[in-house]
């Protein structure tokens, strides 16, 4: 019997382990994301979140243990791999290319050639990658002018956008942000947490990997709390305070004396 949709599980990984000559960067890890979720995924320096985050979206191979895509084992070798399986990630340094046009950033080793003869000697079609451009910011509801305006032309907050529009265009399971508001202001960083719900309600699972407490307790359905390399606990966020999820991401409360109230079903 299949798992009701909104309990589906996207991504999972069982016991990951992870070494760096001496340092253990993940000792036994799960994760378990469902469709139709934002997870958001806290912990201190040092917990194994980047390491996690990295198995998951191809930059890193773990020593030992399994990743599944919707129920299907997987062996990322690099993000490419990760990509083509349709895992997008978002990463705090964006990625995009500021002399480069809205609309050229989106499809940035992706770009789609005209059909025919020209096609073949290397001639894109912009006209398409145009609209389709304007096409995925209205999705998202990105408030632009003009997608053949530079990205250097953009905001903080707008070239964010850009970066999660491409993400959102291309991915087919997941869409993993790395701290997305991080260097924003309140206005601009509010706008971010917009394009997150805007991203899960056309039907993408989001991973928000985060320090902001309040930004994740506003928008996450549950929280993902990584401690020394291993899951400490999935918390509810409407059943918890801030206070509480910090004692239990520092250790300062262990995953066996956490209330049963607490934690997400």
């Amino acid at each position: 019997m299949s798992q009701p949709t909104a309990h589906r599980l996207v991504i999972e990984a069982k016991g990951l382990v992870k070494h760096y000559g001496q340092v253990v960067a993940l000792d036994g890890a799960d994760f378990e994301l469902r469709a139709g979720e934002i997870l958001a995924v806290i912990g201190d320096n040092g917990a194994g979140k980047s390491s996690l985050i990295k198995a998951l979206s191809g930059a890193t191979t773990p020593d030992s243990g399994e990743i599944l895509l919707d129920g299907q084992s997987v062996c990322f070798k690099s993000p490419i791999e990760a990509r083509r399986a349709g895992i997008e990630t978002v990463y705090q340094d964006l990625a995009v290319a500021p002399a480069m046009t809205i609309a050229e950033n989106l499809f940035m080793g992706r770009e789609i050639h005209r059909s025919g003869l020209l096609g073949s000697l290397g001639f894109l079609d912009k006209k398409r990658m145009l609209k389709d451009s304007i096409a995925y910011m209205q999705a998202l509801k990105i408030g632009i002018r003009s997608m053949t305006q530079a990205v250097e032309t953009l905001s903080g907050g707008q070239r964010q956008g850009v970066a999660v529009a491409r993400a959102a265009a291309f991915a087919r399971h997941v869409v993993i942000m790395d701290e997305p508001t991080a260097a924003l202001g309140v206005k601009e960083g509010n706008m971010v947490l917009q394009l997150i719900r805007n991203v899960r309600d056309r039907g993408l699972p989001v991973v928000l990997i985060s320090h902001n407490m309040p930004h994740v307790f506003e928008i996450a359905d549950r929280i993902h709390v990584a401690r020394l390399g291993r899951r400490a606990a999935i918390l509810n966020p409407k059943a918890i305070t801030m206070s509480d999820a910090v004692a239990v991401m520092t250790g300062a409360m262990k995953p066996e004396d956490i209330p049963a109230e607490w934690l997400a079903n």
